[in-house]
């Protein structure tokens, strides 16, 4: 039953990380990488984490960590339109063009968000925050660099919620699929199945969480392939 182990950690870098991508693929690729999230319903289990931490507040002061295109929180607005919170939405990453992509996608739902370049592994972002979320970034990093980007995130957060991918032999196999099927451009194939392959087992990141001092956070499977933390401020 090998095909159903998991296979061993490998962290390769993503054709969508490299300098001087052209910014017409690099959209292609986050339109791609968007549908992607759609279909497997990224962000369902993080607006089942946040919806509760509204009561009180108003708005609600969300950062969104490594946005890429900035498709979930796009989702998660959409959600909160038809029944709350407010949302206070501002935006992160290192890459200006996937600042302009996910600033435009906020606005086709008729929200603003406040857009900044930053990168989360080498410094906490600017200012405090009701909620950080991080969603499809920490298989990106090394150990070391996943441990400081979460410590990072969880300083200037009340609650943070991370989600990503779970690696596991039917993930790789379901990214090699899902990516052709849903995209036509080559970064998301390739870079699907990179990631995949670079993704944290439950463990693992639970190992990550702890290193980074977060006592208390909570972290549980969520289909198709992913796995989600969640942790609050005491």
């Amino acid at each position: 039953m090998s095909y159903v182990s998991t296979p061993p950690r490998t962290l390769t870098a993503e054709l969508m990380d490299a300098p001087g991508l052209d910014p017409g693929e690099h959209a292609h690729a986050l339109r791609g990488l968007g549908r992607l999230n759609a279909a497997s319903h990224a962000d369902r289990p993080i607006w089942l984490a946040m919806r509760g931490y509204s009561r009180g507040v108003a708005p609600l002061r969300v950062l969104d960590v490594a946005t890429g295109g900035g498709d979930v929180p796009a989702r998660l607005q959409a959600r909160a339109k038809r029944a709350g919170p407010a949302i206070d939405w501002h935006l992160c990453d290192v890459s200006p063009c996937a600042l302009e992509v996910a600033k435009a996608r906020l606005a086709s739902v008729g929200a603003a968000a406040q857009c900044f370049v930053h990168d989360i592994v080498k410094a906490p972002p600017p200012g405090r925050y009701d909620v950080v979320l991080c969603s499809l970034f920490l298989h990106h990093l090394s150990w070391e660099d996943a441990t400081a980007a979460v410590r990072h995130m969880a300083g200037v957060a009340n609650h943070l919620i991370i989600s990503d991918l779970r690696r596991s032999g039917y993930g790789v196999a379901l990214a090699a699929i899902a990516s052709r099927a849903l995209s036509r451009s080559p970064i998301v194939h390739t870079d699907a199945v990179r990631s995949a392959h670079a993704a944290w087992t439950i463990g693992e990141a639970s190992a990550i969480a702890q290193a980074a001092g977060l006592p208390g956070a909570h972290l549980r499977r969520v289909w198709p392939s992913r796995w989600i933390l969640v942790w609050g401020r005491q």
